[in-house]
């Protein structure tokens, strides 16, 4: 699909998310289908905005195949955030992509496990049994990262590490049809108070976001298992 269309599409869906304006399509981003074309807008209890394809059947699926994450900051976030540091303690654009590299693989581990706990087999392979699912984690703000060599005795509080938007897609791993999209935006859950934010609380707390996203598209899964072949008011 031209890459006019794809930017245009997910735009609108972030937008329509409330999402700060950024287009995951803009990050190099891929997987992502560039039309909504025969899909219909579906309520869900878990996650913000849901399209799917009428008509699909998800009864065949036992395998599930994972595309390589792909994972983008919020525009002006490295800049936002090293504003009020000094230069000791500034996060840099390596600390960054190390950050993006973490949350890829964090991401990919858990949704993995997450399926294999519902007895989904993990597959590399397309196959008539198999949904292939691509994911996209955007607009990722971490509200205190720590560098590696921050300055000493350098202390930051925060009430949670920060917030993200997931853009997912399921389409049939052999046809290439597109079953459903989802885009979701997430503060993560924090405690609730101000707690000092180290490189160890943020990956938690991320890495609680992610689970609580794969938990929703499994169970989201299974409801459309139910309810297949859909309606064009199915939902989850």
């Amino acid at each position: 699909m031209p890459n006019t269309r794809r930017r245009a599409l997910v735009s609108w869906l972030l937008i329509g998310c409330f999402v700060p304006g950024v287009s995951l399509a803009q990050q190099g981003a891929s997987g992502i289908p560039a039309t909504t074309e025969g899909l219909v807008k579906v309520p869900s209890k878990r996650l913000g905005t849901v399209y799917l394809r009428p008509g699909a059947d998800f009864r065949a699926y036992t395998k599930i195949m994972i595309d390589p994450v792909q994972v983008s900051f919020r525009p002006g976030w490295l800049k936002d955030i090293n504003s009020s540091r000094g230069v000791a303690n500034r996060t840099t654009e390596q600390d960054a992509q190390q950050i993006a590299a973490a949350m890829r693989s964090g991401f990919a581990d858990i949704f993995a496990a997450t399926f294999k706990d519902k007895g989904y087999e993990i597959v590399s392979a397309p196959g008539p049994d198999v949904l292939r699912i691509s994911a996209e984690v955007a607009n990722v703000y971490i509200s205190a990262p720590n560098p590696m060599g921050g300055g000493a005795g350098t202390r930051t509080y925060t009430v949670e590490a920060g917030e993200a938007t997931l853009a997912l897609a399921g389409r049939d791993s052999t046809t290439g049809a597109v079953l459903g999209i989802a885009v979701d935006r997430r503060t993560t859950g924090g405690a609730g108070h101000a707690t000092l934010a180290t490189s160890t609380s943020n990956r938690f707390e991320f890495e609680e976001l992610f689970r609580d996203w794969s938990l929703a598209c499994v169970r989201g899964l299974e409801q459309l298992k139910a309810r297949s072949p859909l309606t064009g008011k199915s939902g989850r």
